[in-house]
C-alpha cells in the first residue's frame, strides 16, 4: 500500500509531467504541417507521458496489423485507454471520439490536430451521418480505431459492443483486428485522478473478415471480435440486450 504523502507526490508529478507534455505536443501541433508527423509527436508524447510515470506498456502481436486499411477495436477499461493505444499504434491509425469530448478544450484541440472524428451517438440522423463519413474515409484508405463498448464501468467486465465499427468494416470490406488491452483498469481505477503505476499489455490478435457488407454480417463480425476478446480478457461478461445501432460508436 503507498502511503498517502507519497501518493499525493506521486499525484502532483503526474499531473504536473502530463500537463507539460501536452503542452509541449500541441505546440508542436500546431506548427508541424501534415497529420501523420502530428501522429508521430502524439505517439511520442504518449509514450514519453507512460514511461515518466512508471507504466510498462507490452505491446504483443503488432504483427497482426495488416498492412491495408484496418479498424481495430479494442475493451475499454479506464481514461488511459486512448494514450495507450497511441503509444502503441503506427501514426496511420486515427481515432474515432464520442462527441462530447470536443467540448473539452485542450483535449478537444489534440484531437482535431491528429485527425480524430467526433461522432454523435444521442442524435440518430447526425450518427448516420457520421457513420456515411466513417464509411467513406475507411474506403479511401483510413486506418481506424474503435472502443466499441462506448464507454467504460465501475464494475469489472466487458460491456456489449455497438455495431457502428463492424458496419463500417464490413460495407468497407476491411479487416478488423480485435485487441485486448489489460492492466488500465488497475492503472487508473474508476473515478480516480491519480494513476498506480502498472504493467499494460495491448495484445493484436489475428484480423477478422466480414463474410459480405449487409447488416447481418456486421453484427456476426462483432460478436466473433467480442467473443475473442472476451476469452482473452479474462473478465465477466457484462453483456445487455441492446437495440441494433449502425451509429459509430465512440472510444
Amino acid at each position: 500500500m503507498i502511503r498517502l504523502p507519497v501518493r499525493i507526490l506521486y499525484g502532483f508529478y503526474t499531473w504536473t509531467v502530463f500537463l507539460i507534455l501536452s503542452l509541449l505536443a500541441l505546440l508542436g501541433m500546431l506548427i508541424v504541417p501534415g497529420v501523420e508527423r502530428r501522429r508521430r509527436i502524439a505517439h511520442l508524447t504518449a509514450r514519453t507521458f507512460l514511461v515518466a510515470v512508471g507504466m510498462r506498456l507490452r505491446p504483443k502481436g503488432l504483427e497482426q496489423l495488416p498492412a491495408e486499411s484496418c479498424i481495430v477495436v479494442a475493451n475499454h477499461a479506464s481514461y488511459l485507454d486512448g494514450v495507450i493505444m497511441i503509444a502503441v499504434l503506427p501514426p496511420r491509425f486515427g481515432f474515432v471520439i464520442k462527441k462530447e469530448m470536443g467540448q473539452v478544450p485542450l483535449a478537444s484541440l489534440l484531437l482535431r490536430r491528429i485527425g480524430s472524428e467526433f461522432v454523435d451517438r444521442a442524435n440518430r440522423h447526425k450518427g448516420a451521418m457520421d457513420a456515411r463519413r466513417m464509411l467513406r474515409r475507411a474506403t479511401s484508405g483510413q486506418s481506424f480505431v474503435f472502443f466499441p463498448e462506448g464507454t467504460f464501468s465501475k464494475q469489472v467486465g466487458l460491456l456489449a459492443f455497438h455495431t457502428g465499427a463492424f458496419a463500417t468494416a464490413a460495407r468497407a470490406g476491411i479487416p478488423v483486428v480485435p485487441t485486448i488491452v489489460k492492466g488500465a483498469r488497475q492503472a487508473l481505477r474508476w473515478n480516480a485522478m491519480v494513476p498506480t503505476p502498472m504493467r499494460i499489455t495491448v495484445e493484436f490478435t489475428p484480423a477478422l473478415r466480414a463474410e459480405d457488407g449487409g447488416r447481418n454480417a456486421a453484427i456476426a463480425l462483432r460478436e466473433r471480435a467480442r467473443e475473442r476478446i472476451l476469452e482473452k480478457l479474462g473478465e465477466p461478461d457484462l453483456a445487455t440486450t441492446r437495440p441494433g445501432d449502425l451509429a459509430p460508436e465512440a472510444a
